[in-house]
């Protein structure tokens, strides 16, 4: 593929934009080339600026699980742009969405919404303080939160330690408040709460951490969560901001069998505008303003517009494009599994319903941050860039998923597959 134009926009785009992106991932650094520039998308397609069509499993990383620019989305959002774009005031759509969110999360009785993912777990986590009076907070390796200060931390060398601040411009004293532990590993959370257990205010996890790999957790883990919460008056609060709506009923909880005391959501909830959101029951919501202490605003929280794309978005999402969701799933799962078993190639397919993962190595697939192979880059970047050159676009990371929409179909599967087959035939990797 001709990417000349894109080489040429990178070129321009790095005297005016930090690393000429505007999200770190997005810059190529972890794989081969520079940043391919979209021009236009529809359904599962993807147009560069050079004319190339791709076959597109990145989706705007998650949000856009009917596919790029689906006409009923974009004709909700179309009628309400006629009426304004931003009221900074009260409206009919967000009793909607709100509506539709607590339909699929039982366990909300409020809902705030906010303009993004990281907000909602920032949200979050300041609601979970100041309605315990506690500051420490627990999460885990592996478990991307946003660029939340006190969760912008990697975990030490011991059984269980103190953060680590991973980005420079974060106060020690801030990441101080937050406990590390490696996911699946019940002994390490049970030692900080044996330590720290009247202090701690709440654990932080995606319950299917989907940010680092797609890291399956074993419901006993998440169930232990839950009661060592409840023995020291803890909340638990699940980051569901790339799982939620991605199942039939709408939350991993639902699927673990484990209910949160806080949900915090984002991508599909949206339909591909920017929102995030937080939920939680009644005890815990009236702390938040303008009823109780804690204080959270936005201007552009409840936008008109993202509230009729994420409505439009959770209607169209019945049983049957859920059903539809699987079966495909099913079908690449099959497809994919039986090509790198063909070549021999040390990955493996990882996946929940429409989410998707590519796990490095030959053992079974990791459930830990640590237990995924140091050469998980190595061995992607070159199947990424062979796919790629054969018109198929996969996360520009080892360690971020892919995602089907109900607008990819068998065909897009099958093209992907004998692709797959192509580029580890072309491939010297033994």
């Amino acid at each position: 593929m001709d990417r000349t134009k894109s080489d040429n926009m990178h070129s321009v785009a790095i005297e005016h934009l930090v690393g000429g992106v505007n999200s770190p991932v997005r810059a190529f650094k972890s794989v081969h080339g520079n940043p391919i520039y979209f021009d236009k998308a529809s359904g599962a397609h993807v147009t560069d600026i050079d004319g190339n069509v791709l076959v597109d499993f990145v989706q705007s990383w998650g949000p856009l699980i009917h596919g790029h620019s689906h006409p009923e989305i974009i004709g909700a959002v179309h009628e309400k742009m006629l009426n304004g774009t931003s009221f900074g005031a009260p409206h009919l759509g967000e009793i909607e969405l709100a509506k539709k969110v607590k339909n699929r999360f039982k366990h909300m009785d409020k809902v705030r919404f906010v303009s993004s993912g990281t907000e909602a777990v920032m949200s979050a986590v300041r609601l979970a303080r100041g309605y315990t009076g506690r500051d420490l907070l627990v999460k885990f390796e592996g478990c991307y939160h946003g660029h939340v200060d006190s969760l912008m931390v990697s975990s030490g060398s011991g059984l269980a330690t103190f953060g680590i601040a991973s980005s420079p411009g974060i106060p020690n004293d801030t990441v101080a408040t937050t406990l590390i532990c490696p996911l699946d590993d019940i002994e390490a959370v049970e030692f900080l709460f044996r330590e720290h257990g009247d202090e701690i205010a709440a654990i932080i996890i995606e319950p299917l951490p989907a940010n680092n790999g797609l890291l399956i957790q074993r419901s006993e883990f998440l169930s232990r969560l839950r009661s060592l919460c409840d023995d020291h008056d803890s909340l638990l609060i699940f980051d569901e901001v790339i799982s939620g709506f991605r199942f039939k009923h709408g939350s991993y909880s639902d699927i673990c069998g484990v209910t949160p005391d806080i949900t915090a959501l984002g991508k599909v909830i949206g339909g591909g505008l920017p929102v995030g959101a937080y939920g939680a029951r009644d005890e815990i919501m009236q702390k938040l303003s303008p009823l109780g202490p804690v204080y959270q605003a936005g201007t552009l929280s409840g936008n008109p517009l993202a509230m009729a794309a994420g409505a439009k978005t959770l209607d169209l999402l019945d049983e049957q494009a859920y059903d539809y969701l699987e079966e495909l799933g099913a079908f690449m799962e099959e497809r994919v599994g039986s090509v790198l078993e063909k070549h021999g190639y040390p990955m493996r397919l990882v996946r929940m319903e429409s989410l998707f993962w590519f796990s490095p190595g030959d053992a079974d697939p990791a459930i830990r941050a640590d237990h995924i192979p140091k050469d998980a880059g190595s061995l992607y970047a070159d199947v990424h860039r062979e796919l790629l050159d054969r018109g198929y676009m996969l996360a520009p990371s080892a360690y971020e998923i892919g995602f089907l929409s109900t607008s990819h179909d068998e065909s897009h599967i099958l093209g992907f597959v004998e692709a797959l087959d192509d580029s580890l035939s072309n491939l010297d990797w033994s």
